[in-house]
């Protein structure tokens, strides 16, 4: 069948979030854990089982998680998906993006990742100058 495994290109906005805004997959996965289940509060332990990442990591994930706009923590300590407006908006784009090119996101992902790495050990290089 012609075009079933063509990647459907990714809006602008939604390639600038994912490459400002989504430092792993790890961190995706975990925001998309706590959007599809709205509502629900998500403590470190849950998230870790869901995950299958240690229990500190997925508290790392969550503490980088709350930091943004995207999700708040209740007073039990639970966190929960609290996107509201054009932030919704962009998380239900990437939501719908990843679950169709899993790999195309992974591999945006990756690259921001590989060039911030790259970025920094360019900075310890010894140049002839």
């Amino acid at each position: 069948m012609p075009g079933v495994n063509a990647r459907q290109p990714l809006s602008d906005e939604l390639r600038r979030f994912v490459l400002t805004s989504v430092p792993s997959v790890p961190f995706l996965e975990a925001l998309l854990l706590l959007r599809s289940g709205t509502g629900q509060g998500w403590g470190a332990h849950r998230l870790a089982r869901e995950l299958y990442i240690p229990e500190q990591t997925a508290q790392d994930l969550l503490g980088l998680l709350r930091a943004t706009s995207l999700v708040e923590q209740d007073e039990q300590g639970l966190c929960r998906f609290a996107a509201q407006g054009e932030s919704r908006k962009i998380v239900d784009e990437l939501a719908a993006a990843y679950a169709r090119d899993l790999i195309g996101i992974t591999e945006l992902i990756h690259s921001q990742t590989e060039r911030r790495a790259i970025r920094f050990a360019d900075a310890f290089r010894w140049r002839k100058d």
